[in-house]
């Protein structure tokens, strides 16, 4: 948590990473140093925790402190409020940086709110009545102070309703502008300025993806931040912690290093924002990356222990199971736990957790209870059904193994590891269905496995030829073959996992790759072909139909019950949006139909990769619900305008189950049948 002017909080990459809103900040502190007069002097940071609002603020105010020539004194004086000797920080902060400007200016007092959900100071009020009565003091005729706002979007609703509920037209008006220029939607207006609102600037810090670069140039800020994570000059030497050269943090550390990899993990996180709709936010990454970097220990004992001195307990765990230590959960899962803290394991972290109590009594029937490694890998499988994942990130990381496991990529792609290497993933497959030893020879050649992951991969080896011999099986050879397919199957998804997080070959990489291309093709030629393919889903031929006899959501009734409204065609395009003014669109929209009944639909990853599927062969009838769903919600939108205009429904006719067809006329309707009009 960040604490305003409190350089020993908060922030763990030691200094402010870019991003367009700091840009932005910073030309109109400078505005606001030359008096520009169309400088905006209401300030509304909208957004979640975790987006970075405490650090501009702070920012802004070294900037503005040099803009108006203050020489500190400006930032002295607001730390004296951030940081009271007693007390709680009030929730509005007013300076007069005019009085500190060199030279001296009139009416340029300042206004802080730093947490807009906050009512400290303000007993007996609200935090959306306080929003509401700043705002107003803040717009009101002749106000020339600045006013600066970090405010989440609950705080904002519900400052708009109070506004209805008192009847405040004004700031009613108001409100709903900022509640639209900052929401998902084609037709949203300008931000900075807020349209029709000179003097007030809306910024949506969570709608930005800190995966994307800056418009000034800069790096993406999640490059910036891990690469402060992985600066060899903030980590020991290679080799020279507690737990020397096959440290799995040490091992992540130096991976993520390389372009190579630091690449493929940066795209699959963008991926995971296109493929779920959801931004990381500033403290997602640094949970994130402290997680895949220096692990997390859910063990009360080792809690308290640095990741270096961590790993090297385990290895002397695992050292006693080598000598032949008796099997206990500490020995011998140590190298699996080893394994999985290395980052491509960690971060996809989902293995079979009910395999454990299954396997455990096939160790029993075959006699491998002293065996370290079947033992190693039952506890390893059982640990994974209590809490084992940070809780801050445990359901953002569930979401995105789920949806880009390397292990699930189709069989037929191919990976290029290095120049002279090229692995087909049906070929991996085939050769650890076989046997883990043949499986582990063919990706051993590449050295693309760490050092850790090829001492594992022995080990199950030894065990999976040991449970191919003739006398092991001879009594149990169900049994024997049903271990031995958990542990091909467990060493295949290790080097899928392995090779694929470094190579970003994940799963529906191909379509996830195409889909970011349409959302971020400024040319929109992508979205383009989509809007045509859509087109054909919801039209049949030239024909769009409504069922006159069911509402949303209710199923057909018998083709000879059914009354269909038939109309022209209905068109898809894109739809036009603002871009002046405001963040990089995260979603592209389409407009269905024309006139009164055009609708808005957003391009989503599912709908998208549905309409790969069906390109692909796929029947529209085997399409996920939620795209079905989709598609039957923007029909029925499209039907209620529809029957209400009167341009449309000169050129449509209603067919009804019976085979007539009933058409309107200039002066009354016509029933047309199969034979002819009448």
């Amino acid at each position: 948590m960040r604490r305003p002017f409190d350089d020993l909080s908060g922030r763990p990459g030691q200094h402010v990473f870019r991003t367009n809103l700091l840009t932005k900040l910073e030309q109109w502190c400078g505005e606001v140093g030359g008096a520009s007069p169309s400088v905006p002097r209401v300030l509304l940071l909208v957004g979640g925790p975790g987006n970075g609002k405490t650090e501009a603020i702070e920012k802004t105010m070294g900037w503005l402190d040099a803009a108006l020539s203050c020489e500190g004194a400006l930032v002295a004086e607001l730390a004296t409020f951030f940081r009271p000797a007693a007390g709680k920080v009030p929730r509005l902060v007013t300076v007069d940086a005019g009085a500190f400007s060199r030279p001296a200016r009139e009416g340029l007092n300042l206004s802080i709110v730093q947490d807009a959900s906050s009512v400290a100071g303000a007993t007996g009020k609200t935090p959306a009545s306080l929003l509401l009565d700043e705002l107003e003091a803040a717009c009101a005729d002749g106000a020339t102070g600045l006013y600066l706002c970090c405010v989440n979007r609950g705080v904002l609703d519900d400052a708009l309703i109070a506004a209805a509920e008192a009847e405040q037209s004004v700031m009613r008006v108001l409100l709903e502008k900022v509640t639209r220029s900052v929401s998902l939607l084609p037709d949203a207006p300008s931000c900075w300025p807020l349209g029709e609102y000179p003097a007030v600037a809306v910024w949506p810090m969570d709608m930005e993806s800190l995966l994307v670069a800056t418009e000034g140039g800069d790096p993406p800020p999640a490059v910036q931040v891990l690469r402060r994570a992985v600066d060899a000059d903030l980590w020991p030497p290679a080799g020279s912690c507690e737990a020397g050269p096959r440290c799995p943090f040490c091992t992540s550390r130096e991976q993520l290093s390389h372009t190579r990899e630091e690449t493929s993990l940066l795209q699959m996180l963008r991926w995971y924002e296109l493929g779920s709709g959801k931004r990381w936010s500033f403290r997602d990454l640094f949970s994130l990356f402290s997680y895949l970097l220096a692990g997390h220990r859910h063990e009360s004992r080792a809690s308290d222990l640095p990741p270096c001195a961590w790993a090297a307990s385990l290895m002397a765990a695992d050292d006693q199971a080598l000598r032949g230590a008796k099997p206990s959960t500490r020995t011998s899962s140590a190298i699996f736990e080893l394994v999985a803290a290395q980052y491509h394991h960690a971060l996809f972290h989902q293995w079979d957790r009910e395999a454990g109590l299954g396997l455990l009594k096939d160790i029993k029937e075959l006699g491998l209870q002293d065996d370290n490694t079947a033992m190693g890998l039952q506890w390893f499988l059982a640990s994974r059904r209590l809490p084992y994942l940070p809780a801050m990130i445990e359901s953002v990381l569930d979401s995105f193994a789920g949806l880009l496991d390397p292990a699930l990529a189709k069989p037929d792609t191919s990976i290029d590891v290095n120049r002279s290497t090229t692995y087909q993933l049906r070929d991996i497959d085939a050769r650890f269905s076989r046997s883990v030893a043949e499986g582990f020879e063919h990706v051993r050649k590449s050295r693309i496995l760490t050092t850790m992951e090829g001492e594992l991969l022995r080990r199950l080896a030894s065990l999976d030829t040991y449970l191919s011999r003739q006398d092991v099986r001879r009594k149990r050879p169900a049994t024997a073959t049903r271990v031995q397919r958990l542990l091909r199957d467990f060493s295949c998804r290790l080097v899928r996992r392995s090779i694929g997080v470094r190579t970003s070959t994940v799963m529906d990489a191909e379509v996830l790759r195409e889909f970011q291309n349409v959302i971020e093709d400024e040319r929109e030629d992508g979205v383009y072909e989509v809007a045509r393919e859509i087109e054909m889903l919801l039209n049949d031929n030239q024909e769009f139909e409504i069922s006159l006899t069911t509402t949303f959501g209710q199923p057909l009734p018998p083709s000879n019950a059914q009354a269909l409204l038939i109309v022209p065609r209905r068109h898809v395009q894109p739809a036009q949006g603002e871009a002046k003014g405001r963040p990089a669109a995260p979603l592209r929209f389409l407009e269905v139909g024309e006139g009164r009944s055009a609708q808005d639909v957003a391009l989503t990853y599912d709908l998208f990769k549905a309409i790969k599927d069906i390109e692909r062969g796929m029947s529209a009838a085997s399409l996920p619900r939620s795209v079905l769903a989709l598609l039957d919600t923007t029909s029925a939108r499209l039907a209620g305008p529809i029957v209400r205009d009167a341009a449309v429904l000169r050129r449509a006719e209603i067919r009804l189950g019976n085979g007539v067809t009933v058409e309107q006329r200039r002066t009354g309707f016509g029933i047309v049948t199969g034979s002819g009009r009448r």
